[in-house]
């Protein structure tokens, strides 16, 4: 692969991670790409839960009040940031502020967005927030051409984001699902892969 072949905007793609992986914190990671251009990269790991933290525990930690919470999960969204939390969710869904232009959301694509303030937890409290979300703690970020660069090594597979695959699909199952919408079979996949 030259890198020519990869593609100019991977925003909105996910990435998945090759199993030679050299870096321990994404092996097995399926990663959603909010930004991704000359200047850098950012994404969120969307396939590995956080089961110590439940949304309604976050909730009170953040002394935002629910009666009933909806259940949705918190992942380990990447190394950068681990403190600060982001929501990728579905894209119908917009937080209720005074200021639109400060309302905190990246618009990804026409499917996907991701929020990074507080209103977005609130409104989910309220069961008024996006249909589909999920919650990621921390990021991963690159700078520029670094991702490109680990591509051209066989580190990452790209493919398409369905909604389907980033929020219906188990935790445990989102790895292969993507894969296999490549029509990739994981046990096809070696560690040392080579360059045609």
């Amino acid at each position: 692969m030259t890198m020519e072949t990869v593609p100019s905007d991977l925003t909105g793609q996910l990435l998945i991670a090759m199993p030679g992986m050299g870096d321990p914190r994404f092996h097995g990671s399926v990663v959603f790409l909010c930004a991704h251009s000359k200047s850098g990269t950012m994404g969120l790991i969307v396939n590995k839960q956080i089961t110590e933290l439940s949304f309604a525990e976050m909730l009170a930690q953040l002394e935002i009040p629910s009666a009933a919470p909806p259940d949705f999960p918190i992942c380990f969204g990447g190394p950068v940031e681990t403190g600060r939390g982001f929501v990728l969710h579905s894209a119908e869904y917009a937080p209720r502020t005074r200021d639109a232009a400060e309302d905190g959301t990246l618009r990804v694509d026409t499917r996907f967005s991701m929020t990074a303030t507080l209103d977005v937890l609130r409104d989910m409290a309220e069961d008024k927030g996006p249909k589909q979300a999920l919650l990621a703690l921390g990021y991963a970020g690159w700078g520029p051409g670094q991702l490109e660069s680990e591509i051209q090594r066989n580190g990452w597979l790209t493919c398409d984001a369905s909604p389907t695959l980033v929020f219906g699909q188990r935790m445990d199952g989102k790895w292969e699902a993507a894969l296999a919408s490549l029509g990739v079979d994981p046990l096809m996949l070696s560690s040392e892969a080579g360059h045609a």
